[in-house]
């Protein structure tokens, strides 16, 4: 298949030397109460500035904490990626949100705060925010988007660009399905909207891998590429189409899994050979007759244009 054609977008009308001050107007939380983690989504009024109607989903923007690091230079630069629609958060083209993770965590002993989160997380409504942006041109819905069936992967805040894109497509004339993996069943994101669309919409499916709670029929954990494995019969057959875009979102590692379960399962088209070397590879996995390595994937294929991933 040749490339998906995607959207023209804006990119960087703001950068870390020329931000631009917003204001919050929400910050809620998205774990259950009960849940070990904390994660909350954020909304962000932009009105007036050039971010209004220019940021689309699947699209970031940075975030600029005040203060210094432990050097005395500024804090980097920290991209989250949209949780809005294309339209805006709630059909306003003025707001766009986020979903940002508290980090706290233990690292050889000591406490670790990520510097970042924490200060998004205690951010207030009305309170002011730097911002840059927008930012990413290929983690995007095509031009013609309905035209596509779409099967989604997310771990945890991976979740947040899926939320948009889902949001934008019209479920009426194409067919979606949110594959979303987590530790806790306390730590499923934006469940409140994603279960009811399941149960109203027969196009868009919500699985999920609870890993440490989920048990596969054979015992084993349920994690995010089990999902492919585990699939109802419709989403098998959305797999195995050819208009259907794959899009992997989150924790860096999580890929491995899921284009190892689509090699098993026969769905090659998803990956270009890197060089001849790698047609002959594809075929031998195709056969039987290769094992599928994380060291021989790498080094014969690539995705392939139907394949989009962003993964930190």
């Amino acid at each position: 298949m040749a490339d998906i054609a995607l959207p023209e977008v804006k990119l960087n009308l703001y950068n870390v030397k020329s931000p631009i001050q917003v204001k919050v107007v929400e910050n809620r939380i998205v774990t259950k109460e009960s849940s070990p983690n904390i994660v909350r989504h954020l909304v962000f009024d932009v009105s007036g500035t050039q971010l209004e109607g220019n940021v689309i989903a699947g699209q970031s923007v940075g975030v600029l904490t005040p203060g210094e690091d432990q050097n005395g230079k500024p804090h980097k630069l920290r991209l989250y990626s949209m949780a809005s629609p294309s339209r805006g958060e709630g059909g306003q083209s003025h707001l766009i949100s986020t979903t940002v993770k508290r980090t706290i965590e233990e690292i050889d002993g000591k406490l670790y705060t990520g510097v970042a989160s924490n200060y998004l997380c205690d951010l207030q409504p009305g309170d002011p925010v730097l911002l840059t942006g927008p930012s990413g041109r290929r983690f995007l819905l095509p031009e013609d988007a309905n035209a596509y069936q779409y099967l989604f992967f997310a771990t945890g805040t991976g979740v947040a660009p899926f939320r948009g894109m889902i949001q934008d497509l019209d479920l009426s004339k194409t067919s979606a399905t949110l594959a979303f993996g987590c530790a806790y069943r306390t730590d499923v994101l934006y469940a409140d909207e994603f279960d009811p669309l399941a149960r109203d919409q027969a196009s868009f499916h919500f699985l999920k891998a609870i890993s440490r709670e989920d048990r596969r029929a054979d015992g084993s954990k349920a994690y995010v590429h089990t999902l492919l494995e585990d699939a109802p019969e419709a989403v098998r057959k959305q797999v195995a189409a050819k208009n259907t875009l794959i899009y992997i979102c989150g924790l860096k590692g999580m890929e491995w899994g899921i284009y190892k379960t689509l090699l098993q399962q026969g769905h090659s088209s998803y990956f270009d050979p890197k060089n001849d070397e790698g047609v002959a590879w594809l075929k031998s996995v195709a056969s039987g007759a290769a094992k599928i390595t994380e060291e021989d994937f790498k080094t014969y294929v690539k995705p392939g244009p139907r394949l989009f991933e962003e993964v930190y």
